[in-house]
């Protein structure tokens, strides 16, 4: 512990407060805690005593080399840290050891998070369409169909899948995780939702998805239907997909009066309905589908079991979104 973690132990054990509770507070190990208070007592110092032991091959200065490494190139193996250092600093060090000071340093190896490739014009066009909207309100998102395709498989794992395993049961029958070519089969799917109501859900089969199925299928039977009954307010909101931008649908929707965002590319952090998506897939998967038409079954039952505040919820979090790309200059954001 640092001297001054220790120092607030101390004043917060001489004030009455236990062990636990010290321990939360600092976000330390109760054990660390009751030890360097107990060596507090003993000593009447907040610094540790130097310890007899082996003496730590790297200085201070070598830490900082270490981890400014490692943040001027977040790639970088601990094993290239550890060669450089020896190159620059003539210091040698284990690649444990090197990953033991990034961790001192706050430097923890974890996978990188996937999300879309942002070029400068990407980021632009996302940075000016959260600040033209960084003041609508629920009343105003409220007019907002936002709309989507997502295609869901018969057997597609989502990551989150978790087994309790020995050592050297990694490949065991019962601890595998088994692929299908092509997900077992899919379905692509399409939909709208707001803030108060949401669209049936349209199954696109027998062929993929083109201008005019997108016409005929989702915006004549679902989304002029649900423009009239929003009013002249009604956005429409698209994404860039070659059916939505095709020239035949655009002079549709020009026809048809219906209002539509001018859709930064590359922003499905900014579309709702993608967590929607996520909240179906999780029920999809739920019920363990065995055939194609039972998953066509399973995601119309579905897609009406989902709890509208459930989908308020996502709504409403346009604001914040707004917000996080302002605040990441157009850039990827938690959502």
């Amino acid at each position: 512990m640092r001297p001054e973690d220790v120092a607030r132990a101390v004043a917060l054990n001489d004030d009455g407060r236990n062990i636990r509770y010290i321990a939360e507070f600092l976000g330390k190990p109760k054990s660390t805690v009751q030890d360097a208070i107990k060596r507090f007592r003993q000593t009447g110092e907040y610094t540790r005593r130097e310890g007899s032991g082996r003496p730590r091959i790297t200085n201070q200065r070598d830490n900082h080399f270490i981890n400014l490494t490692a943040l001027r190139d977040r790639n970088v193996p601990s094993t290239v840290i550890s060669s450089r250092l020896q190159d620059v600093r003539g210091t040698i060090a284990s690649a444990r050891t090197i990953q033991r000071r990034l961790n001192e340093g706050g430097l923890i190896c974890r996978r990188p998070a996937a999300c879309p490739e942002l070029l400068r014009a990407h980021r632009t066009q996302r940075l000016n369409f959260a600040r033209e909207h960084r003041n609508w309100g629920p009343e105003e998102w409220a007019q907002v169909l936002f709309t989507d395709e997502s295609r869901f498989c018969l057997r597609s794992p989502d990551g989150r899948e978790r087994v309790w395993r020995r050592t050297g049961e990694r490949f065991a029958q019962c601890c595998i995780s088994p692929r299908t070519p092509f997900g077992g089969g899919s379905i692509m799917v399409w939909a709208g939702v707001s803030l108060h109501a949401r669209t049936n859900l349209v199954l696109i089969e027998n062929g993929s998805l083109t201008a005019e199925r997108y016409i005929n299928q989702c915006l004549a039977e679902h989304v002029i239907p649900y423009a009239e009954f929003v009013g002249e307010n009604f956005i429409l909101m698209q994404d860039n997909a070659r059916p939505h931008v095709a020239r035949v649908v655009t002079e549709y929707l020009n026809e048809t009066n219906i209002q539509r965002f001018e859709w930064p590319p590359r922003s499905p952090d900014l579309n709702a309905i993608e967590h929607v998506w996520d909240m179906l897939g999780k029920r999809v998967r739920n019920r363990h589908t065995e055939n194609l038409p039972d998953l066509r079954t399973a995601l119309i039952e579905e897609w009406q079991n989902i709890p509208q505040q459930d989908i308020q919820n996502c709504v409403i979090s346009m604001p914040r979104r707004m917000a996080e790309v302002i605040r990441a200059r157009g850039g990827n954001t938690r959502y």
